[in-house]
């Protein structure tokens, strides 16, 4: 019965980019279309989000306004319950690796709601001449790496990729590290599906469905 209840408490998770462009009242229907691959990959994460039962949603970002507010736009915008709200900083992702494991040892594990997960956050900032940070090779290289491990679940290549891409300019690794920290500790049998991944403004956004069993 117990491993019942542990094995239903985390009902759903997913990555999730947080840039304000993508929202009606910021972007541009012109900037929208751009995007338009990331956006619908939201949504229907939404319409899959709709048929799940939670009582809490736990969301990790680097940010605490937009990292929080885009997500749940799209994601859970009439949910009225509990969110959690766990911000990462500038520790190794290692670390959010395991404060991930904590977090599910002490604040899932001991209480039988269901929760939903989100890890907030963007990838390379550096894609194009035209981006944010301008273009360095280490943005494209850091994003289809961190995507090939992520799909073959290769934690212990993700917790090298700062290292191996130090130029990157990413900001979500380790809300994503977060993640991954209590999926592996939660026991359950987890399979990334990634629904988009595009460009269009020189950031990477990501957007990815745990299967979960």
């Amino acid at each position: 019965m117990n491993q019942k209840i542990k094995q239903n408490q985390i009902v759903f998770a997913c990555i999730s980019p947080h840039p304000p462009i993508i929202l009606p009242s910021v972007g541009s229907l012109s900037d929208r279309i751009r995007v338009k691959n990331t956006i619908r990959a939201l949504e229907k994460l939404s319409k899959e989000i709709k048929k799940k039962k939670f009582e809490k949603i736990i969301i990790s970002s680097p940010h605490p306004d937009w990292g929080i507010e885009v997500p749940l736009f799209f994601l859970a915008p009439e949910f009225k319950g509990e969110i959690k709200i766990y911000l990462t900083n500038l520790q190794e992702p290692s670390f959010y690796f395991q404060e991930g494991k904590l977090f599910y040892k002490k604040e899932i594990a001991p209480f039988s709601s269901p929760v939903l997960l989100i890890a907030s956050g963007d990838m390379s900032h550096c894609l194009k001449e035209d981006g944010p940070y301008g273009f360095h090779p280490d943005g494209p290289q850091f994003d289809q790496s961190f995507i090939k491990a992520l799909k073959g679940k290769d934690i212990k290549s993700i917790l090298k990729l700062e290292k191996l891409y130090p130029q990157a300019s990413e900001c979500g690794l380790r809300s994503f590290c977060f993640l991954l920290g209590i999926l592996e500790e939660s026991g359950l049998n987890w399979q990334p599906k990634v629904l988009s991944y595009e460009g269009p403004f020189g950031v990477g956004y990501l957007v990815v469905n745990f299967k979960l069993k």
